[in-house]
């Protein structure tokens, strides 16, 4: 028996016959008050299953009428026939010392423990339950668990899972977060419940125990938070929206205020400064809070403000590791008196923040600003394994922050260069009207090498360029500006279309197997080359690897044009074939990229349709057609570069242009002059007349001296005075200068001086000679 000096006998019938001092000092109740009496009027409530089977807490009415909680123990006393004749009850009060090894073993067990019985009320508690619930084992013992915890959340929860024990029988684990009514913060438990049966197997309680798993809770939501930074931080390569998403994973789990301030060189293009200064300035990108209108966010974004040497976020960059600061430290409460200081509209600053940490954001050795966060509603303070967790957290983002910002760099410098290569205002020219549209990419592949360009040709001739370097980056453009530059000087030789991508080919090829290999994309580049004659109104084109551009006739019609798109530059040993149509004046052609059609998400041919479809719908200019074709043809953000080439064809009539056919003959040079003279004159031109003379006679003569027939001479009245001499010699002159005693040899030095170009280009019946003079004569 646990305490003899409490004790009671009570016969078969539940009449107390039997009452010890001890019980009377326990209840209040003398022996002449108790003995007679049917112990049920004794108690102040009924006997708990498990204690009718012998032992177990029950609650006794004192005399003065408040309830007692009394653990007792009973012994059947056996009469004369063998059977029950009454019981020895012995009775002790709950938190007395244990006296059994197991007792003491509960009752000083680390682990939070408890007895209840089938209606939830509580039997027993050993003392780590008591710290817990921060009162003792007799307030509790006999009181609906319910009546004891405030948290009805974590009250419907634990309840629901301790009646679920008695209902099944079966013993189960139940994790929760809830605070305690004896501690300050809440905390993780995990808890173990199981059923209590007596020695007949009959379910007579649940007893549990509680382990705080507050610190494991934590790590687990902090790892958990790392995970989804890795996922969340870094969608984009865009600064401030990383500095966004960073907040994002930080607010409200982590922190109840949270910021990140860059310094100004990050969200440029200038180098870190090599010494840092003791104050800091950074700008604010990104800050987040609970509440709205927080005084925490006083600096506006994209605000600039200096932090003094002895603040935390100055220490932070300074010592590149977390600083943390709570209430009440002098160099915190220094600070916010700093700030307050200068808080907008006298507004305090911090109000009601306990614990600050600021963390650099340091990433390949260079720090690039630092991330703040704050508590205030929150009521742990932030510890070491917080600063551990922060310093990984602004580690992975501060790399994200960099990699943004060197994409941003990059993107701007490939920008920078590829504007420059790019032609800034398209040459004058007669043949056609052009419009042109470029947009980069504002993918994270970066910019590519998309171009265009319009060379003007001799005979008024005009050369209509696109191109695509395949990949992105600074690498693409460069290789952009090697063929922009060579497709200018093969231009500039007067070669047909196809002649000049094998050239090209040629060239890309080249590069690819120097030692500038890794410049060049594997597969080079794709190119569509054009040529359209205003007097003869053909166009003449061929492309290497690249999209058919589209035609839009005068009538309104629009298709592709038929041609075979040949290989990409680069890819060598394969031919390319030009095609020749001639069109009526006023057509457009329409010169693209493959960023206007081709995405991983549409249809090419669907895509082509809807370009033919938007070229024509009536505009009021080219330009505006070019707004127009972006807006219908391309998605909201394209996946790559984008080039458009609008030109609308020109044509010069017969009243611009003056063609004679001359004998191989040396007395035919003075009929060529005075053809050319009287056709002079009937365009206005006579101040031209006497170098238009000079021209004529020197080109028809060295064509019927050197070259062979059939000998051609044309004057063409642009925006200059075009004079060509061609004839069926593929033999090119050169110009030379000539000696004293040379007989010859002056004529095309005296050409080029005085005229303001000239040159020669092969034709498919030999060559042609010819030379440019403004119309107005500048002697």
């Amino acid at each position: 028996m646990e305490d003899a000096s409490a004790a009671a006998i009570i016969d078969a019938r539940g009449i107390v016959t039997g009452w010890s001092e001890g019980a009377r000092q326990l209840t209040g109740y003398p022996p002449a008050e108790a003995v007679g009496r049917p112990v049920r009027e004794l108690l102040a409530g009924d006997v708990p299953p498990e204690a009718a089977a012998r032992s177990g807490t029950v609650m006794v009415r004192h005399r003065d009428g408040h309830p007692v909680a009394v653990r007792v123990s009973a012994c059947a006393v056996t009469g004369r026939d063998g059977e029950p004749d009454g019981y020895v009850v012995t009775a002790a009060r709950p938190g007395r010392a244990e006296t059994s090894l197991a007792g003491r073993a509960f009752q000083q067990a680390s682990l939070s423990m408890s007895v209840f019985d089938t209606g939830q009320r509580y039997l027993r508690l050993n003392e780590a339950a008591c710290q817990v619930m921060g009162v003792s084992e007799e307030t509790l013992l006999g009181r609906h668990f319910p009546e004891t915890v405030e948290d009805a959340e974590h009250n419907r929860g634990f309840d629901r899972h301790l009646r679920h024990v008695v209902e099944t029988g079966r013993p189960l684990r139940y994790e929760s977060y809830a605070g305690a009514p004896a501690l300050n913060r809440e905390h993780a438990w995990v808890t173990e419940m199981w059923p209590v049966r007596d020695a007949a197997g009959e379910l007579v309680g649940t007893a549990l125990a509680a382990f705080d798993s507050t610190e494991q809770y934590w790590a687990r939501r902090r790892l958990a938070l790392l995970n989804e930074a890795a996922a969340a931080i870094g969608t984009t390569l865009d600064v401030v929206r990383t500095a966004e998403e960073v907040v994002g994973v930080v607010v409200p789990r982590f922190a109840d205020f949270a910021s990140v301030d860059l310094s100004d060189w990050v969200l440029g293009a200038d180098e870190p400064p090599a010494v840092p200064a003791e104050e800091v300035s950074l700008r604010r990108v990104a800050h987040g809070s609970v509440v709205e209108g927080t005084p925490e966010a006083a600096v506006h974004l994209g605000d600039a403000d200096v932090y003094p040497s002895f603040s935390p976020i100055a220490r932070a960059m300074r010592e590149g590791r977390a600083v943390v600061s709570q209430a009440g430290e002098p160099s915190f409460m220094r600070w916010v008196a700093e700030r307050n200081t200068r808080a907008p509209g006298g507004r305090p600053y911090r109000v009601g923040a306990h614990s600050m940490m600021a963390v650099p954001l340091r990433a390949r050795g260079t720090t690039l600003g630092v991330a703040v966060a704050v508590r205030i509603h929150q009521p742990d303070a932030y510890g070491e394994d917080d600063a551990v967790f922060a310093e990984e957290l602004a580690s992975r983002a501060a790399v994200c922050v960099d990699n943004a910002r060197r994409f941003a760099r990059e993107r701007t410098t490939a920008l920078t260069l590829q504007h420059s290569l790019l032609p800034k205002g398209l040459p004058g020219q007669a043949a056609v009207e052009v419009a042109h549209r470029y947009l980069p990419s504002g993918s994270a592949a970066g910019i590519g090498g998309d171009w265009f360009d319009v060379i003007p040709l001799s005979g008024s001739r005009v050369a209509l360029v696109v191109g695509d370097v395949v990949g992105h980056g600074i690498p693409s453009t460069a290789t952009m500006g090697r063929l922009v530059t060579a497709v200018r000087t093969l231009a500039d030789v007067d070669l047909p279309p196809d002649e000049l991508l094998t050239h090209l080919d040629d060239l890309v090829t080249h590069l690819a197997s120097g030692d500038q290999c890794e410049e060049v994309p594997e597969l080079g580049a794709t190119c569509l080359y054009a040529v359209y004659d205003p007097v003869t109104r053909r166009l003449s084109l061929a492309a290497a690897g690249h999209p058919a551009p589209a035609l839009v006739l005068p009538d309104g019609s629009a298709r592709l044009i038929p041609m075979s798109a040949g290989p990409p530059l680069g890819v060598g040993g394969l031919p390319f074939e030009a095609t020749e149509l001639q069109l009526p004046e006023g057509s457009v052609v329409a010169l693209y990229t493959d960023g206007l059609v081709e995405d991983r998400d549409r249809d090419v041919d669907h895509a082509t349709a809807e370009l033919c479809r938007a070229l024509t719908v009536p505009a009021d200019s080219l330009d505006a057609l070019c707004d127009s074709v972006l807006k219908s043809v391309l998605p909201e953000e394209p996946g790559d570069d984008v080039a458009l080439l609008l030109a609308r064809t020109r044509a010069l009539g017969t009243g611009e242009v003056a063609t004679w056919d001359v004998a191989p003959d040396p007395a035919q040079v003075a009929a060529a002059r005075q053809a050319a003279t009287e056709q002079l004159t009937a365009w206005g031109l006579d101040e031209t007349a006497f170098v238009t003379e000079l021209v004529v006679s020197e080109l028809v003569t060295n064509a019927i001296r050197y070259g062979a027939p059939p000998i051609q001479l044309r004057l063409i009245r642009d925006r200059t005075l075009i004079c060509e001499v061609s004839d069926g010699s593929s033999t090119s002159p050169h110009l030379r200068r000539a000696h004293q005693d040379d007989e010859g040899g002056r004529g095309l030095l005296l050409v080029a001086q005085l005229t303001q170009r000239w040159g020669s280009r092969q034709t498919t019946r030999g060559k042609t000679i010819w030379c440019e003079q403004p119309l107005t004569p500048h002697f």
